[in-house]
């Protein structure tokens, strides 16, 4: 679950991490008031759950309340990568003097948190990776020691961060630390946390990224959920209990198991196709469930074929088909699709496929291969 900026920057607050005064608001009149609050300049700035609010011109400074009002109206009509900018945040400008990145995530690899320091801050920290990969800054924290001091200490010597800013930055980064744990993030980050000309470090901007699996015990972090800022289909499968990430490919894909989708996915690019979303339906899937799921991929406008790749050990294979069979009674399509059953109650699941004359196929190649074919068909005709 993602946070909007304004969000996230609250939260840092709560612990410790220095934060520009401002606040959000819904319409043009409230982005005035709150710039005439701060009597000065101000910056406001779209509240959207996507990157390159910037570029887009979704960040700009006003120079009086007047000017926030203007700026406001014009950014509250926009829309940023497809998503309508319903909301500003508006902050108190800085004098920025240097930007620098601070952020952790977690290093599957490594089994822990890492946290990443770069003097290149502002811009994104891959594209920093990939250019200069020598201005980041990495120290792997233990979990049941928590972020110490020293280590903070020398991520600020890593990255040539003069010395008179080392206590303030080490309190930053523990600070930084802490939320990320008591959020249950899988992403805190500062881009930029800023050198300001009063020789101070304010964060100027924050990302939290929050993991779904604990929102059961992160009850007020899960009512901070934008839903307006979610793509249907992925409230939708949420709903369900489903795991659903709209990709950019034309293949649909329905798979039970979270490894097996991935495998799938890998599959469908070697066969010469683009895979158009992550769909998980999980073990135990009944027929119900697989309906939604395939309603689901069929409301994307962009899948030209769809890959339905089952293994059934606790999912029944003839329920997954009676399933899919379900959901073609209720969605009316032209789609084609090939099916790929493996494991329990398998003959009967394609038993039930081959009476409506559907492609099924028993490997996994052999189905990506044929969902390619389809979708070139599909766009050649």
């Amino acid at each position: 679950m993602k946070l909007h900026e304004y969000q996230s920057k609250q939260l840092f607050a709560q612990h410790g991490i220095p934060i520009p005064r401002g606040r959000m608001a819904m319409t043009a009149a409230e982005a005035k008031a709150i710039a005439e609050e701060l009597h000065g300049r101000v910056v406001v700035k779209a509240q959207v759950l996507v990157g390159g609010r910037g570029k887009a011109g979704g960040i700009r400074l006003a120079n009086s309340p007047e000017e926030a009002l203007e700026i406001a109206t014009q950014i509250l009509a926009m829309q940023i990568k497809g998503f309508p900018v319903r909301k500003v945040l508006v902050d108190e400008a800085a004098n920025i003097q240097s930007e620098i990145y601070l952020g952790v995530t977690n290093d599957r690899a490594a089994r822990r948190p890492v946290m990443i320091a770069s003097a290149e801050g502002g811009i994104e920290i891959e594209e920093v990776a990939r250019t200069n990969p020598a201005k980041i800054a990495r120290i792997h924290v233990d979990p049941l020691l928590g972020l110490r001091e020293y280590q903070a200490r020398d991520l600020a010597a890593s990255i040539e961060l003069p010395r008179e800013h080392w206590r303030s930055f080490i309190d930053i980064a523990r600070g930084l630390y802490a939320a990320y744990c008591a959020c249950d993030a899988t992403l805190a980050e500062i881009n930029p946390l800023v050198i300001t000309k009063a020789q101070t470090l304010l964060a100027l901007d924050g990302k939290m990224v929050i993991d779904d699996n604990s929102l059961f015990r992160q009850t007020k972090l899960a009512e901070m959920r934008d839903l307006d800022e979610e793509a249907p289909a992925e409230s939708e499968a949420r709903k369900y209990g489903l795991t659903y990430i709209k990709l950019d490919g034309n293949i649909g894909c329905m798979v039970n198991g979270a490894g097996l989708a991935m495998a799938t996915m890998d599959v469908i690019k070697v066969a010469g196709g683009n895979p158009a979303n992550f769909l998980d339906i999980g073990g135990g899937a009944g027929a119900d469930k697989v309906a939604a799921a395939l309603e689901i991929i069929l409301s994307d406008r962009a899948v030209k074929a769809v890959l339905l790749n089952v293994f059934g050990g606790i999912t029944r294979c003839d329920e997954v088909a009676r399933g899919i069979l379900r959901a073609l009674e209720q969605v009316s399509t032209k789609v084609p699709m090939v099916v790929r059953l493996v494991g329990t109650n398998e003959e009967e699941g394609r038993r039930l496929l081959a009476e409506k004359k559907m492609t099924t196929a028993t490997s996994l190649l052999e189905a990506a291969e044929k969902a390619v074919a389809l979708t070139r068909q599909e766009v050649a005709a």
